[in-house]
């Protein structure tokens, strides 16, 4: 048998959860984001984490409709915020409540620790190589611009001493079969 819980004794355990967890929980927050404005039991504005106890002990359901429920869903799954929604249906007990909550908070930290290890990986990765590859690219391509035009001069020169040396080549061996006629 399960001893069923108020909505103010549930909210004062996720408080204290949460708090021993390093949230900075405030109660009873008027909360209006996403086109959502209710209520919520336990608010930490700076790490946008918290928790609602729907009951109808508070007419929870009527302040938190299906359709803001799922705006909430939305902005929870794009990693905006995180929000442990309990309903009364299903009638917890203090251990099932807080063992529900400890889970919670572990994903909202492994998610939030998975962001901060993808985004340091992606600075790292992403900043150094490109600075790399654009000093890479640009160095030799300048040097390259450098060298070919001269290393075509001095191709051009050689060529033409060449051509010169055949060519006085030619007019010695024309001159000195002329002058061997003689």
């Amino acid at each position: 048998m399960y001893d069923t819980l108020s909505e103010t004794q549930g909210c004062d355990l996720l408080a204290r959860l949460f708090t021993k967890r390093g949230y900075a929980i405030k109660r009873n927050v008027q909360f209006r984001e996403y086109g959502v404005e209710f209520h919520i039991d336990g608010w930490d504005p700076k790490a946008r984490v918290g928790f609602e106890f729907l009951t109808s002990e508070d007419e929870d359901h009527d302040d938190l409709t299906l359709d803001e429920y799922k705006e909430l869903s939305a902005a929870q799954r794009r990693g905006e915020l995180a929000v442990f929604i309990i309903d009364e249906v299903e009638p917890l007990s203090a251990e099932d409540l807080a063992a529900e909550a400890h889970e919670f908070l572990d994903e909202v930290a492994d998610a939030a620790h998975a962001r901060l290890t993808a985004k340091a990986r992606g600075k790292k990765v992403a900043k150094k190589p490109v600075a790399k590859k654009r000093v890479a690219q640009k160095q030799p391509t300048r040097a390259a611009a450098a060298k070919k035009p001269g290393v075509k001069k001095v191709v051009k020169k050689a060529v033409a001493k060449k051509a010169a040396t055949k060519t006085a080549k030619k007019v010695v061996r024309k001159a000195a079969k002329k002058g061997g006629r003689r």
